[in-house]
């Protein structure tokens, strides 16, 4: 599969559908051919000090931000007719349901890959965990900035692409 978007979302709280930013990457034919990255207002704009802790994101930086309507209309454009991938997809595409459900949007069924449980079955016992950066770093990519949406949804788009590509890496732009 060498067409598809990579996502990654951040969350302000412990509900799903409180995503606070959202980042892609695209690729095409082994290359990198977009990047997407948005803060997004959660409504409400409530973040638990543990959600801070893990990305660094408070309210007042969304406070101005889009919702998710208004960011999901910019972000479905780039990943139209596209394959999703994501680390731990479970936890991505349950977050991309919930803000659906939650502003009362059509969900149309996305297909979504999972990195992770790519990870388990290339790399077996082999890793010492099949968290993002452990995976990124035996995939030959150096993830800088772990939860950043960006950051991550970038790793996870080299993850996916070495595993399935049996070793192959992506270009840039």
């Amino acid at each position: 599969m060498k067409d598809f978007a990579a996502i990654d979302f951040e969350t302000a709280n412990r509900n799903s559908s409180s995503v606070c930013s959202i980042g892609i990457v695209v690729v095409r034919d082994g290359k990198i051919t977009d990047r997407f990255y948005r803060l997004i207002h959660p409504v409400p704009n409530y973040y638990s000090p543990g959600n801070i802790r893990v990305h660094g994101i408070y309210p007042e930086d969304t406070e101005s931000a889009d919702t998710f309507p208004e960011v999901w209309a910019e972000a479905e454009q780039i990943i139209e007719g596209l394959p999703l991938v994501a680390h731990f997809s479970r936890f991505d595409e349950g977050c991309l349901k919930a803000a659906f459900r939650r502003f009362e949007m059509d969900y149309p069924d996305y297909e979504f890959h999972c990195t992770c449980t790519a990870s388990r079955r290339t790399f077996g016992n082999t890793l010492l965990n099949h968290k993002l950066p452990t995976v990124a770093k035996r995939c030959g990519y150096d993830l800088d900035h772990h939860h950043h949406a960006l950051c991550d949804a970038e790793a996870a788009a080299h993850i996916w692409y070495y595993i399935t590509e049996k070793g192959a890496s992506i270009l840039s732009e």
